[in-house]
């Protein structure tokens, strides 16, 4: 277990963190500036921002707005892919959905021509095509093993689809439908589009706190056993996979930026959470809207960054700049 005065040195860090980007956007890059929130009423509560983590021994840290519930959005689409994955296996699913990043906006509709396939899961079409691949004898079968296994990844057996956020998504859904028909039409999809669609956006549904998205992402950290219940959500052979797409297209078309700048592996929603991994070590949760050009969390974004470099979490730090390391790693 985490000592108590190391324990206490992340909480103040997270804390002081959260104070700055709150008070002053001490820490936003030139040129960092909120330009749409999703929905658009969401600017009413530009002010609320929970950051929380979650060591793979079970020590936990969290600051802010962390009783505040929001949707996954894009964020389930780390989840679904990794169900289709385990219905499939790995190669079933290469058959149907790339690992290549797309340089495009999440809802594009562009495809890997070459192989009759988007390029990506962690995008619009990609995510459609893993929703499709969710074994389930009906659309409320298939998005019930979804809600099922985002439960053990957080820990919270009373894990909930928001009805509203999911009635609300039906209904202003004209893109989504289109590039469904089209990717049918290509032979990318197969079935119902209408009970498919229903799937993805019921995933997308799903409610969650900032603490239970740093769960989310320490069960991934931790080989795809959650560290509060000790149960497996994901198989490992699974793991690396998700993780490594995660790592090369979590960040929308601002993947390369992330890489280079934080360097952890992470998935972004419009509601504006952002869900971190750093492999064996942690997972963190971060919500607050107000999105960047990219459909990315402005806070979110920032507060990662500065952890990164306070903490020397990126992937390819050198190990002596490594905090983190020393503080968190379990014994």
């Amino acid at each position: 277990m985490v000592a108590q005065d190391e324990q206490d040195l992340v909480q103040r860090q997270f804390e002081e963190l959260q104070r700055s980007c709150t008070a002053t956007a001490g820490i936003l890059l030139p040129g960092e500036e909120v330009v749409s929130y999703y929905p658009p009423e969401m600017e009413a509560r530009a002010g609320e921002f929970g950051l929380a983590g979650t060591n793979v021994d079970g020590t936990r840290w969290q600051v802010g707005d962390c009783d505040v519930r929001f949707p996954l959005h894009s964020i389930s689409k780390v989840f679904t892919y990794a169900l289709a994955l385990e219905d499939h296996g790995l190669d079933a699913v290469l058959d149907r959905v790339g690992v290549e990043p797309s340089g495009d906006p999440f809802n594009s509709i562009t495809f890997d021509e070459a192989r009759n396939r988007p390029f990506n899961p962690m995008i619009n079409a990609g995510a459609l095509v893993a929703a499709n691949l969710v074994r389930g004898g009906s659309k409320e079968e298939r998005a019930q093993r979804l809600l099922e296994r985002d439960r053990l990844f957080t820990g919270n057996p009373g894990l909930q689809i928001d009805a509203r956020v999911l009635e609300e998504q039906l209904v202003a859904n004209d893109r989504n439908l289109g590039l469904s028909y089209l990717m049918r039409s290509l032979g990318m999809l197969h079935g119902d589009i209408d009970d498919n669609l229903y799937v993805y956006l019921a995933a997308c549904s799903i409610a969650v706190t900032a603490p239970e998205l740093s769960a989310m992402g320490a069960t991934l950290a931790n080989g795809g056993v959650n560290p509060l219940t000790g149960e497996r959500a994901l198989p490992r052979e699974h793991l690396r996979t998700v993780v490594s797409v995660m790592s090369m297209c979590g960040m929308y078309d601002a993947a390369g930026e992330w890489a280079h700048d934080v360097g952890i592996p992470a998935k972004s929603g419009v509601s504006g959470g952002i869900m971190g991994v750093l492999p064996r070590w942690f997972g963190l949760g971060v919500y607050s809207p107000g999105l960047d050009r990219h459909g990315n969390s402005v806070r979110g974004v920032a507060v990662c960054r500065e952890l990164s470099r306070r903490f020397g979490l990126h992937v390819f730090a050198d190990p002596s700049e490594s905090r983190f390391g020393r503080v968190a790693q379990p014994e």
